[in-house]
């Protein structure tokens, strides 16, 4: 195994991002309501269908969508999404959501991963913009593209167990449409060749809280003065995101893998450290390149 440092150390996030997966499935239980309360009228943080047989919370995006069509400005919900953005940005991306979660699972099978072009995360913000607040407000839930009519998400969660469900009880199966299935098998399939596509490309609660990052009371901070140019940061980054750009890239879910390296750390707003330059020179010299893990 090769050294981390000459202390032979690992940063505490870094040792965090390790555990990442045990946190992702503990807020899948907490969404998945273990305790029956199904507090529907609360906006969850995270991307989860509230048609789901086990669903804890509203799904923000639903929320959205249907108010939109009412002409109605949903104000508690958007307080709610700004309010947990303002403090963690896309780390609830990274860490809590359960489509994120499914998404990082598959991803695990072995097979050979594509890199997108970082240009189509800017899709994101084309099904905001559009299928969740344009075609609602103009032309109403019926619209075939309304959102929650192709929701993937939606599909899993709760068409395909509803139809088991139904299928399970007695005749008379009411199918999911032909677009929420079609747009369900074509994230699938990529989930299998691409890291997270659904948040790297359509997600609008990702371009969400992709916003929020450049503002977040919590963020990722890259220090030049302690870079070596090994370029670590961006072999360890599922997107390939340049090291510069590590704080705010779009893309980022802070999953924190990139803090194995020293120039990357989580930072606040109210951090005011200076660092002396006979400091900066020494933390250069201790740099050690690290072999990054294989990533799915």
């Amino acid at each position: 195994m090769a050294p981390m440092t000459k202390h032979n150390s690992m940063p505490f996030t870094a040792r965090l991002a390790r555990w990442r997966g045990w946190i992702q499935a503990g807020f899948l239980l907490l969404w998945l309501d273990p305790l029956a309360l199904r507090l529907h009228t609360v906006c969850s943080p995270v991307f989860h269908c509230y048609s789901c047989p086990l669903a804890f919370l509203a799904c923000p995006i639903g929320v959205l969508a249907n108010f939109s069509a009412l002409h109605l400005v949903p104000f508690v919900a958007l307080g709610t999404l700004l309010a947990i953005g303002a403090v963690l940005g896309s780390f609830v991306c990274g860490w809590a959501c359960p489509f994120g979660y499914v998404q990082d699972l598959v991803a695990r099978v072995p097979t050979r991963k594509f890199e997108l072009p970082g240009w189509l995360g800017y899709g994101r913000y084309v099904v905001l913009a559009v299928l969740v607040l344009a075609i609602p407000y103009f032309f109403g839930e019926a619209h075939p593209l309304f959102f929650c009519r192709v929701c993937p998400a939606g599909a899993l969660e709760a068409a395909l167990p509803h139809t088991a469900s139904t299928a399970l009880t007695g005749p008379g199966i009411a199918w999911p449409s032909a677009a929420k299935m079609s747009a369900f098998g074509v994230v699938t399939a990529a989930m299998f060749f691409t890291w997270r596509p659904w948040c790297t490309v359509l997600c609008p609660l990702g371009a969400v809280y992709a916003l929020c990052n450049h503002v977040s009371l919590f963020f990722l901070k890259f220090h030049p003065q302690r870079c070596n140019d090994c370029d670590l940061c961006r072999r360890l980054c599922h997107y390939h995101a340049r090291s510069q750009r590590r704080g705010d890239d779009q893309r980022c879910i802070r999953c924190l893998d990139c803090t194995r390296c020293s120039a990357v750390t989580i930072s606040h707003v109210f951090d005011s450290t200076r660092v002396d330059p006979a400091e900066a020179a020494s933390e250069r010299e201790d740099v050690v390149t690290i072999r990054p893990a294989n990533h799915p």
